[in-house]
């Protein structure tokens, strides 16, 4: 009995020492697989943040993507890239054709016939081939009539030399020899007439051909072997002969209810400068400066003194004039809402093109009714279709939060910030709609200051900052005498012979 106790004992003792055993291989199984799961632990956290830095890689590089695609995609049809950077591409035409045919409409009496009647008309006959052998020709000359009639103009080049001649006299009474006077033009022993300066200072400013060009032209057509140094004495000294009225100009757009402002970069000697606009439907004044900016604002002399209704873009040294009512040009903003339709494929923008379209649409027909004011429930309504379009388009583009680490805010985009500036400056984009002598757009301005641009395309550039100061003189008057229905040379000649070729009021 004792010895089976024993063995059960024993037993029982080996099966313990199996269990503990056992259990030390537990431990040592269940030791390893913590040791795992804090590696997968550890590796699942290494691989949560190396995903949460990809994620933002990846949507840093998407932004980046957008933007460069934006940046590629850009033209004069959906930013402020001037039509000369589209290169070869056609432009898409995003108007609605209006059915009609190219060309003059059927009513529109023309230019031509008026044309002969101008000087005396030289009349030549042409007769049929037919009857030049035939033997009834005379019989039937006396029955011709005129079948048709076409007009041909051409000009006749020729120099016209006068020799002044200052008489001399020998005086009985006074006992001296008396001489005549020259005019008052007549300062030199050779000098040019005023007919071939003006012509001289239109090709070079109007023509926007250079000097070096301008003498070409006058010496092949006229034989007259002008210097290039006596057409840029003739400029200079054209543009100090206009100095007051310009200046007369540039009072009468300040004391205007409604001006357009403009600022375009020019290259003169290698420098940048800027060419300050201000203009009406009437006038027009350039000031070449070097600052862009509220300096070069300043210098140019109209803005810090002008108190009616200015129409500029959104840039915002303008609005640091406080005395004006400022009005924003909308033809930036849908080049704007383009961009971001045609890049960013956001239907905001497409409803904003729309409603601002739509606005100018209503107030053309208005204004063709006689109605001179919207009434206010049409305004209060495009004012909250305006509100609901700006909500859509910042909730589709919320500001960025500011990355840890950074300093400075965060980058909101171009989007988020042309979002801004509509609401912003909701009141100043839509003041064509609420007072209705506000223009749409501030298309005069970059009409006035074209030529600017055309002259640095075709000559380069300036070479002094006064011959670029000069220029800017002479486009101010000539500009504002186009306006007042002159042409450019009669205009030119006009001052050369004394006289004015407009008025300013």
């Amino acid at each position: 009995m004792f010895a089976k106790k024993q063995n059960e004992i024993r037993s029982l003792q080996e099966r313990v020492k199996e269990l503990e055993e056992q259990i030390i291989q537990w431990e040592t199984i269940i030791s390893e697989l913590t040791l795992a799961h804090q590696q997968i632990q550890e590796e699942n956290a290494q691989l949560r943040e190396e995903n949460v830095q990809l994620r933002e890689e990846n949507r840093l590089l998407r932004e980046e993507n957008a933007g460069l695609k934006a940046q590629i995609n850009q033209n004069s049809q959906n930013s402020s890239k001037p039509p000369s950077t589209d290169g070869c591409k056609k432009p898409v035409v995003k108007r609605e054709s209006s059915g009609k045919k190219q060309g003059g409409q059927k009513g529109h009496t023309g230019h031509g016939p008026v044309l002969p009647m101008m000087k005396e008309v030289t009349i030549e006959q042409h007769t049929p081939a037919d009857c030049t052998n035939c033997p009834n020709a005379k019989i039937c000359m006396e029955k011709e009539r005129v079948g048709e009639t076409r007009y041909e103009q051409d000009i006749i080049v020729e120099v016209r030399t006068t020799a002044h001649q200052a008489m001399e006299r020998e005086c009985p009474i006074q006992g001296v020899t008396l001489r005549g006077t020259f005019p008052k033009n007549i300062s030199g022993r050779n000098q040019y007439g005023p007919n071939l300066e003006a012509l001289a200072i239109a090709l070079n400013t109007a023509g926007t051909v250079s000097i070096s060009r301008t003498h070409e032209i006058l010496s092949g057509v006229f034989g007259v072997n002008i210097s290039v140094g006596t057409i840029a004495s003739m400029v200079s000294g054209f543009a100090k002969m206009i100095k007051v009225t310009v200046e007369e100009i540039k009072e009468a757009i300040i004391r205007a209810a409604l001006s357009y402002f403009d600022e375009t970069g020019m290259r003169v000697n290698g420098a940048l400068r800027w060419a300050h606009i201000a203009c009406t439907a009437m006038l027009t004044y350039i000031s070449m400066q070097s600052k862009r900016g509220r300096e070069g604002m300043e210098a140019a002399g109209v803005l810090p003194y002008f108190s009616g209704i200015g129409m500029h873009d959104c840039w915002g040294p303008y609005f640091s004039f406080e005395a004006l009512i400022h009005a924003l040009c909308n033809a930036h903003f849908l080049r704007e809402l383009t961009g971001v339709l045609e890049n960013f494929k956001q239907e905001w923008a497409l409803q904003m093109i729309t409603l601002l379209l739509e606005m100018k649409a209503a107030k053309e027909m208005l204004q063709t009714q006689g109605i001179t004011q919207a009434s206010q429930v049409l305004i209060d309504f495009y004012s909250a279709t305006y509100d609901q379009i700006i909500d859509a388009a910042k909730a589709l583009n919320p500001i960025p939060e500011k990355e840890p680490g950074k300093r400075g805010k965060a980058k909101r985009g171009k989007v988020r910030c042309l979002i801004d500036r509509l609401e912003t400056y909701k009141g100043e984009v839509c003041l064509f709609f609420t007072d209705f002598t506000v223009p749409f757009d501030n298309n005069q301005a970059e009409r006035d200051q074209r030529m600017e641009k055309v002259k640095q395309k075709v000559s380069g550039c300036f070479r002094t900052d006064q011959g670029a100061a000069d220029f800017a003189d002479i486009w101010s008057y000539l500009s504002t005498a186009r306006k007042h229905g002159i042409n450019c040379f009669r205009a030119i000649a006009t001052v050369l012979n004394g006289s004015h070729a407009f008025s300013i009021r």
